[in-house]
């Protein structure tokens, strides 16, 4: 727990941003539901999305961050005074300055802002994105089928309010167009009539079932292959560097002699990735005494190498605390980076088993992917996979000597209560059953792929002999 909350939590006495972990956000929405806390201060995003009902609602300013406050906003945020059977009656304070007055009177008065489509955010990458999942799943195929289910959406009643000059047939073949530009999708002659028949390229196939933003799937293609030309695998790094989340690089603003730090105190092999995915040590050291930079570097792979950085920091220390003091960044960001990363790293594994000429990262990015999940040491990762152990209990377990799945599927209930503090009988049950369906799924998936071996041509022994399962049953 936060320092500040420590002294304040024992006054009834709070605050809640995106700088805290998720942990200790749910400590304080509990505290708070439960009445333990009698005052919270937070931002818009409590205010607006989580669940507290309050007596008394107090806005210190009609803005979220440097925008005015919409109607929809206000009204929501006001919405927690009072709730219907909580409390019979409930206070909001909006605190304006002069300035604002008449739109603080437009804001009380005026109707609810209209819902709007958000198909042609971003240039339209949701129609895009739209369009792409429906020929991969094979939902629709030709122009005309795409259009038709085009005309179902929420977008095609709304269509004239954001594209006045053109109808959503206009709009539907330059979507098309722009995802064969991109090389996602392609066309062929029908045999039966005279309409081109769209389908998905290798590279739309892999960006469909990876669930990868458009804006990202061909800088992830060049990202790959260049990775290829020259992987360092001396540690992770280079791994976690193609696996940063694109979207949280504009969040990313690095202190250069942080950054610089943290580039010496590298492996000397390590250094190499840095150069590798360009970024030269010179870049950093004109950077950090403050010199001009010639030779110019791109600014989305400094800050990328520098949220890989934190991520490497991660898998090292495993202390959130620790990697935020280091990099003087708050915790809510990093864990919301490793969270990220996680997802993304997951992603990026399906974009890959898609396109043969990734072959190599298939095995090296499930590693990395269950790593960046679980973020603990490696001999703790096989009790997290039991369901309904986090990283807490799985050090208590282990501590305890139930250090692989096998020991705690044959374990003793009442012995590992015993053993271990605040653990219920029932929750020791329930974690010994998990741990027996675990290991029994891996058994029968480690015999599947045997018997698939066994079956293998009698001129290929030494795929069966290579195989490090089959040795581990032998």
């Amino acid at each position: 727990m936060c320092s500040v909350l420590k002294r304040t939590v024992p006054f009834g006495i709070a605050y809640h941003h995106s700088g805290l972990t998720s942990d200790e956000r749910k400590l304080v929405e509990e505290a708070y539901s439960a009445g333990v806390l009698c005052l919270l201060t937070c931002t818009s995003t409590l205010a607006a999305g989580v669940n507290l009902p309050a007596r008394r609602v107090i806005l210190r300013a009609p803005y979220v961050a440097k925008d005015f406050l919409k109607r929809a906003q206000y009204k929501q945020m006001i919405g927690r005074a009072g709730r219907a059977g909580i409390d019979s009656a409930g206070e909001s304070i909006l605190i304006i300055q002069d300035k604002d007055k008449q739109m603080v009177q437009e804001l009380v008065s005026k109707p609810l802002e209209s819902c709007y489509s958000n198909l042609m955010h971003d240039e339209g990458k949701g129609f895009q994105s739209l369009l792409l999942s429906l020929i991969g799943l094979k939902i629709a195929r030709t122009a005309d089928e795409i259009y038709s289910f085009a005309c179902y959406t929420f977008f095609s009643v709304q269509q004239k309010h954001f594209c006045k000059d053109k109808s959503l047939w206009d709009i539907t073949k330059e979507s098309l167009e722009t995802l064969s530009s991109k090389s996602l999708i392609c066309s062929k002659s029908c045999l039966d009539s005279s309409q081109l028949v769209f389908e998905v390229s290798r590279l739309g196939q892999a960006t469909f079932k990876g669930s990868i933003d458009l804006s990202y799937s061909d800088v992830l293609y060049s990202d790959l292959i260049k990775g290829l030309e020259g992987l360092v695998l001396k540690s992770h790094l280079h791994l976690l560097y193609l696996v940063t989340p694109y979207d949280m690089v504009a969040q990313c603003n690095p202190d250069w002699m942080i950054y610089f730090r943290q580039f010496n105190l590298l492996d000397p092999v390590d250094q190499k990735v840095a150069g590798n995915v360009g970024v030269p040590e010179s870049f950093l050291a004109r950077k950090v005494s403050g010199q001009s930079v010639k030779k110019s570097v791109d600014d989305r792979v400094v800050n990328r190498l520098y949220l890989s950085f934190i991520l490497h920091a991660l898998m090292k220390d495993l202390d959130i605390w620790c990697v935020s003091g280091k990099y003087n960044i708050p915790r809510g960001f990093i864990q919301n980076l490793l969270n990220s990363s996680a997802s993304f790293s997951s992603c990026v594994l399906h974009f890959c088993e898609e396109l043969d000429e990734f072959w190599a990262y298939k095995a090296l990015l499930q590693d990395c992917t269950k790593k960046l999940s679980y973020c603990v040491k490696a001999e703790l990762i096989p009790l997290m996979e039991v369901a309904g152990v986090l990283e807490a209990r799985a050090k208590q377990l282990y501590n305890a000597g139930y250090t692989t799945l096998a020991h705690l599927a044959n374990a003793d209930p009442q012995l590992m209560v015993k053993s271990i503090e605040h653990l219920s009988k029932r929750q020791a049950n329930q974690i010994i059953s998990s741990a027996k369906m675990l290991l029994n799924e891996k058994a029968e998936a480690l015999q599947e792929e045997v018997e698939e071996l066994l079956r293998l041509p009698a001129d290929l022994p030494s795929l069966i002999t290579e195989n490090e399962n089959v040795q581990t049953i032998e």
